[in-house]
């Protein structure tokens, strides 16, 4: 893992830590044992786990660029080597996403987890009338038009 990794992983599981008081092992394992005993410790898990694959990924994608561009003659990329340096943006694109949910829980301040009525979601959008009175269109008759 690259020191730049290691320092997002760490600071990410220093939020998780200090969110739900107990080390990322420990709080892994409760979960494991209660998975419905807390919804955000589930989640958080959950979705730290799958951040954790997309570091992997990323990582691979990187160590594979590097290897292609060490060997690649010239300053000229070609096309195989492009395409390794798109799946490293996307393997960071994925990664950073991933770290955003992952905050996103470890915040209880983030939108959305304001208490009970912050967020109501679609279906209390649902339940809502309309923000403007709306009324059907009058039919009007065109000229000339065939019937």
């Amino acid at each position: 893992m690259s020191d730049t990794a290691d320092d997002v992983m760490g600071v990410i599981t220093q939020q998780i830590e200090a969110r739900f008081q107990m080390p990322l092992a420990d709080l892994r394992r409760a979960v494991a044992a209660a998975p419905h005993a807390n919804n955000d410790a589930t989640v958080v898990v959950k979705w730290y786990g799958m951040l954790a694959e997309a570091q992997a990924v990323l990582e691979k994608a990187e160590d594979a660029l590097v290897a292609a561009l060490d060997s690649a003659p010239g300053d000229v990329l070609d096309d195989p080597v492009m395409a390794l340096a798109h799946q490293v943006n996307t393997a960071v694109a994925v990664r950073d996403g991933r770290a955003m949910v992952v905050r996103h829980y470890t915040d209880p301040n983030s939108p959305g987890r304001r208490g009970p009525g912050a967020w109501r979601g679609a279906a209390a959008a649902s339940r809502r009338s309309p923000a403007l009175q709306t009324a059907p269109v009058p039919t009007v008759p065109v000229r000339g038009a065939l019937r």
